[in-house]
């Protein structure tokens, strides 16, 4: 803790981990979700997947209002589904939460933007690999954070794909130019490696992480503090 204060006195950006809950154990999730909370997590990123819009499904209103209820952090909600527009009041539940949409999903991205800011949450964009800046940009002046996908969306424990760090740096670099709030957030293969590191020189933010968290091969605390360890003092100037 002393170590991201003192980051933060220096005027740089606190990194901020969102471990997902869908690498979890989910025989015993509320355990899972109180250990991250515990440990330092930031942010609780849940995956909830409709097997339209990506081939997996994943969980829904229920699982999503049973996580609330084991930690006091605010959701990360990613929603991999097709006209999320639709479901928004199901999920946007709580004012600290923070709900992503993806641009490809969306036939009219800023009217569910704006849904989402009317009902007092903060909102997101994701981008899959394949897609451009250019479908975020109309709307990323009103955005509190843009998700650049470093794998394709769907599955867990998938490879990091390097080529998706030029889009953070360039987003980064249009979100700073123009003075804009958005974070940005990096989702897929991450790890307490190079990806990690790589990802926050570039810009990013904040981490989501599932498998680096919920492994078999070391307790969640340990996982946790491994990942913090790696992008200590990593944070980039603020604006």
């Amino acid at each position: 803790m002393t170590s991201d204060l003192t980051a933060e006195s220096k005027g740089e950006a606190h990194i901020q981990i969102a471990p997902s809950i869908l690498a979890a154990d989910f025989a015993n999730l509320g355990r899972q979700v109180s250990e991250v909370t515990a440990a330092g997590a930031d942010l609780i990123h849940v995956d909830v997947m409709d097997g339209r819009f990506v081939p997996n499904i994943s969980f829904g209103e229920v699982v999503v209002d049973a996580v609330r209820q084991y930690t006091h952090l605010p959701l990360n909600i990613h929603l991999m589904i097709e006209e999320p527009g639709n479901l928004m009041s199901s999920f946007l539940k709580a004012a600290t939460d923070q709900v992503i949409v993806h641009a490809e999903a969306c036939t009219h991205l800023h009217r569910t933007v704006f849904q989402v800011k009317e009902q007092g949450g903060q909102v997101g964009v994701a981008l899959n690999p394949g897609t451009p800046i250019a479908a975020v940009e109309e709307v990323l002046p009103f955005l509190d954070l843009v998700l650049v996908m470093t794998v394709n969306p769907g599955f867990g424990g998938q490879s990091f794909i390097p080529g998706a760090l030029d889009k953070v740096r360039r987003l980064s670099g249009i979100i700073r130019a123009n003075g804009y709030a958005a974070q940005v957030e990096v989702d897929g293969g991450v790890k307490a490696d190079q990806t990690a590191q790589d990802s926050v020189r570039a810009g990013a933010t904040i981490l989501v992480a599932g498998t680096a968290i919920y492994n078999r091969e070391e307790p969640v605390p340990a996982a946790m503090e491994k990942m913090r360890a790696c992008v200590r003092g990593l944070g980039v100037a603020k604006c």
